[in-house]
């Protein structure tokens, strides 16, 4: 996804949700931060949203410019509607959001994860695909090490996944020598 695709699923979405603001939580909010990110970053197809005033209509969102919509095979990217509670996020990710907000997006902004959150989030899901995400944000000095041991500590997590994400951050950072 390029920085104008997401740019779009804002625009679309806050249409279809009558909000001004549209909260992007997955892999696709690096774009808020980093508009030409890595491609390595990018190769998600889809954008994960909620709108910040009516989180109720994600439904209505994923239906109309969800996967497999005419939205998706027409333009061949897509929005996922989910919820704050889709993604693990450390105390005060909301007040780190980063905006989008342009004439490509028609008075509706976009908010994304800053990168240090997305990052926990991706440590807590731990799936392959988030592990890859995560090496490719050391890989390219996008994180640092300190702040991530940050935001995991303000992160509400049980002992053991605590461990077990201190662990993936500490991998990461051995395996760049950063």
């Amino acid at each position: 996804m390029k920085r104008s695709e997401l740019e779009h699923l804002i625009r679309a979405a806050g249409s279809i949700a009558n909000d001004p603001e549209i909260v992007v939580i997955g892999s696709q909010s690096i774009l808020g931060q980093f508009p030409n990110a890595p491609p390595s970053l990018l190769v998600s197809a889809e954008a994960d949203v909620f709108p910040m005033n009516h989180p109720e209509l994600s439904d209505l969102i994923d239906g109309s410019i969800g996967e497999g919509s005419p939205f998706h095979e027409l333009y061949g990217y897509y929005a996922q509607g989910v919820d704050e509670r889709t993604a693990t996020l450390p105390q005060g990710w909301r007040k780190r959001l980063v905006k989008i907000s342009n004439p490509n997006t028609l008075g509706i902004t976009g908010l994304c994860l800053e990168v240090h959150d997305l990052a926990i989030s991706k440590y807590v899901a731990g799936r392959e695909k988030d592990r890859e995400f995560t090496r490719e944000l050391v890989k390219h000095a996008m994180v640092q090490r300190e702040t991530l041991t940050a935001r995991e500590s303000e992160t509400h997590l049980s002992a053991e996944l605590r461990k077990v994400v201190k662990a993936r951050i500490a991998r990461d950072f051995k395996e760049f020598r950063m």
